[in-house]
């Protein structure tokens, strides 16, 4: 104890005096502080100090890591100089005034799918699994036969055996992991909007419902793409208008704008309603009006989105500046996959497969997978031997390359900025590279790395240079966007070395 008294007086000096400290608590290794003046804390001279294991800022907050008896030396700093910690959300509110826009919307959505990432990242993995198990054509497997005929793409392609064409025991595993792959990815808008009314302290079971309302088996599912774009869809009739009955299968920004509206609705209702008669009408008042809404005006927004982002890519793919388009959709196509409109890719990639015999289009998804995977891979680099940060990390990028990317964006890169940033610039990169080689694959394939083995052959060459680009470019930005401290800069030009399990 006596050296960490020692090392207590050093920090407390070193973070510029009592004076300096707005707000301090610690979590399960690391003192937490928010500093009225971060500029005040000299970082080399804390890093120097015998205790001190290193330093960071994220969500406002100057974090110094001390390992496993952080306590003891909480206890200690308290002694010296006075201060009385205060709650974790005491720090977060006081580190928020800290922020910019920007970080507080990457804190609120850090916030939101922290609770979420460990059934992300298994989900990731279990679907990484079953693409190779159905996804992969192998042609050592032999030439798929159905009802007694040789089967062929469009183009005239043999088409090879999966391992579940061959296998009776895989084909059931295959089969068996889509229940928890399902439950995970499709009923995915539960997860968000109960995590929604838990970080703002309203009624979680209303939330639940209120995914599940999104999620019906009711409802059209989001993947049904042809079906909602060819108008057939059942509806809620009535009398003088209609309402379609589409879910919102795997889909996340409608799932959080829903999830929002019912915890606001649901604290304007508390201070409205008297608190004996609370119990009933704020939850029905909260709760219906919500699902109305959700299905009444976001629905149509969201799919009024899909439509034209269908319409754009189909011009973009056989305009004059194609390979423009595609540097747009390759940096953009990560984005789209936070908010559910990448479904609608599926429509188009058919689409050109039926009249071209192949897509240039899903080349880029599979790129933009490998990019994304690139920049959790170039995080692990950066931060190898953090244990708690691999058991995410590296499952991420694993489900990434597999062609599964949201462990990656919800776990990772999202959460920290710079690597998202990375990865959509060698997306861009290289789905301008695949579209000005004229890369085009036989169908829609497994995404990530196995994805060329959807490529026709023809492309195979092009296809290979766009994947080394997607591949080594974005593990370049992302170490040197760290170093450097792009994007991730507070105000006191101290370069974070971001963790996770904040």
């Amino acid at each position: 104890m006596a050296d960490f008294k020692k090392d207590a007086k050093e920090l407390l000096d070193a973070i510029g005096g009592k004076e300096n400290v707005n707000a301090v608590t610690h979590c399960a290794t690391r003192m937490r502080f928010v500093l009225d003046d971060p500029s005040g804390a000299d970082v080399k001279r804390i890093e120097d100090i015998p205790s001190v294991k290193g330093t960071f800022t994220q969500a406002g907050q100057f974090q110094v890591i001390i390992g496993n008896r952080v306590a003891d030396f909480y206890n200690e700093f308290s002694d010296v100089s006075g201060l009385e910690g205060v709650s974790k959300d005491d720090v977060k509110s006081a580190g928020a005034k800290h922020m910019n826009w920007l970080q507080r919307l990457m804190a609120a959505l850090a916030e939101i799918f922290t609770p979420l990432i460990p059934a992300i990242i298994i989900g990731g993995l279990i679907l990484g699994f079953r693409n190779v198990l159905e996804g992969i054509q192998f042609e050592s497997l032999g030439q798929l036969v159905v009802d007694g005929q040789l089967q062929f793409t469009n183009a005239g392609a043999p088409i090879y055996n999966s391992i579940v064409n061959v296998s009776q025991f895989w084909a059931g595993v295959n089969d068996f992991l889509w229940l928890p792959g399902e439950a995970i990815f499709h009923f995915l808008p539960v997860g968000i909007t109960w995590s929604v009314t838990r970080k703002m302290g309203t009624t979680q079971i209303l939330g639940i419902v209120l995914g599940i309302t999104l999620v019906s088996p009711q409802l059209l599912n989001a993947y049904g793409v042809q079906e909602i774009l060819a108008g057939d869809v059942q509806t809620w009739d009535f009398g003088f208008f209609q309402l379609d009955k589409i879910g919102y299968q795997a889909q996340v920004i409608p799932a959080m704008m829903a999830g929002f509206l019912l915890a606001y609705l649901e604290k304007w209702l508390r201070k409205v309603i008297p608190e004996a008669i609370s119990m009933i009408f704020v939850p029905l008042f909260a709760l219906v009006p919500t699902i109305f809404i959700a299905h009444a005006v976001i629905g149509p927004i969201g799919w009024t989105l899909g439509t034209g982002l269908s319409q754009v890519v189909n011009w973009g793919l056989s305009g004059t500046f194609n390979w423009l388009f595609g540097f747009v959709f390759g940096g953009l196509y990560a984005p789209l996959v936070i908010t559910g409109l990448h479904h609608m890719s599926n429509a188009i990639d058919l689409q050109l497969v039926a009249d071209y015999g192949g897509t240039n289009l899903w080349p880029m998804i599979a790129l933009s997978n490998i990019a994304q995977g690139s920049a959790v891979l170039g995080m692990i680099i950066m931060h190898w031997g953090d244990k708690k940060e691999e058991q995410v990390s590296i499952p991420a990028a694993i489900s990434a390359y597999l062609g599964v990317t949201e462990p990656a964006l919800f776990g990772i890169n999202i959460k920290f900025v710079y690597p998202f940033v990375a990865g959509m610039i060698g997306s861009a990169f290289a789905g301008m590279i695949s579209v000005a080689l004229g890369v085009t694959a036989n169908s829609i394939g497994v995404g990530g790395l196995p994805g060329f083995l959807s490529i026709q052959t023809d492309s195979m060459i092009g296809f290979f240079i766009a994947m080394a680009v997607a591949f080594f470019v974005p593990i370049i930005l992302t170490i040197f966007f760290e170093k450097k401290g792009i994007l991730t800069k507070w105000e006191n030009n101290h370069l974070p070395i971001p963790k996770l399990g904040q």
